[in-house]
């Protein structure tokens, strides 16, 4: 018979604690032989199990997501950034009262680009009330990088129409804190890019793109390589924000050297609204 292992036996509470009183001390762990493996930190962070670690940041988010009942799900990105009109609004008047002109150039960014924190928000919203009413095969659940700015807008926009949202964390040298809107048990955190990318992917129905940096340009970039070389299903990928993107990117130069072809510009959809995004999701389902 299947029993599952008690988190609270007295076997693992003391090989944490034993990491715990040596991290505390600034001491390096040393092996132990007689440790159970599974609950031996030192053994399960060396190089040689890397592949059991890679495998562990696979199963759990999968599982937990299975038990929520998560099969499909609506992938949001953008800058971590940007923050909501108010905030942005408040830090222009603090900037104005420190006189520093840089102070003020950067907080008037803030509040040109809080419009699509209220945006990712409402498209979150949108989506989560949408699906409340949906059988399972048509519902989809907001996923995003789990950290401030666009992730926390739409995690935010998810819980505040009563539903669950996903968010897949990365562990950084400087911490990234999850945000306080992810569901609690579907607030993951990776330290492979490559098992987080992989979990974006394994349930996405749709990626939207908001304005973003570098983050956000390897998560679009990388969908729209899975999906040209048939290696991901087609979903709607949505870029958010027209201005921005055909600013920063002209796909048209690619198709003129022809290092891609004319319908993988069909691969995007550019939008300046939440109704245009939703729309865009919607008429690729026919739902």
């Amino acid at each position: 018979m299947y029993a599952p292992l008690d988190p609270h036996d007295r076997r693992l509470a003391e090989a944490w604690e034993t990491l715990k009183a040596h991290y505390d001390n600034g001491d390096s762990l040393k092996p132990e032989s007689n440790r159970l493996a599974f609950a031996d930190p030192e053994f399960l962070l060396r190089r040689e199990t890397r592949g059991l670690r890679i495998q562990l940041e696979m199963l759990k988010p999968d599982l937990a997501q299975k038990e929520h009942g998560i099969e499909h799900t609506v992938v949001v990105f953008g800058s971590a950034r940007f923050r909501s009109e108010e905030d942005s609004h408040l830090e222009l008047i603090r900037a104005r009262a420190s006189g520093d002109d840089k102070r003020i150039a950067k907080a008037e960014t803030l509040v040109r680009n809080a419009r699509y924190y209220e945006q990712s928000r409402a498209l979150a919203h949108n989506i989560t009330k949408f699906s409340a009413l949906q059988h399972a095969d048509n519902k989809f659940f907001i996923c995003t990088g789990g950290g401030p700015g666009i992730m926390e807008a739409a995690n935010r926009g998810a819980q505040e129409a009563g539903g669950i949202s996903v968010g897949l964390n990365i562990a950084l040298p400087h911490e990234q804190t999850p945000n306080p809107y992810i569901t609690p048990d579907l607030s993951f955190k990776f330290h492979y890019f490559a098992l987080r990318k992989m979990h974006f992917m394994m349930r996405a129905k749709a990626l939207v793109a908001f304005p973003g940096g570098f983050g956000t340009l390897d998560e679009l970039f990388e969908t729209l390589t899975l999906v040209q070389c048939k290696k991901a299903k087609p979903v709607p990928i949505v870029l958010y924000g027209s201005d921005y993107w055909k600013r920063l990117f002209n796909p048209h130069v690619l198709v003129e050297e022809g290092v891609i072809s004319e319908e993988d510009l069909d691969l995007f959809t550019y939008v300046d609204s939440v109704n245009d995004a939703w729309d865009a999701i919607r008429t690729f389902y026919e739902l």
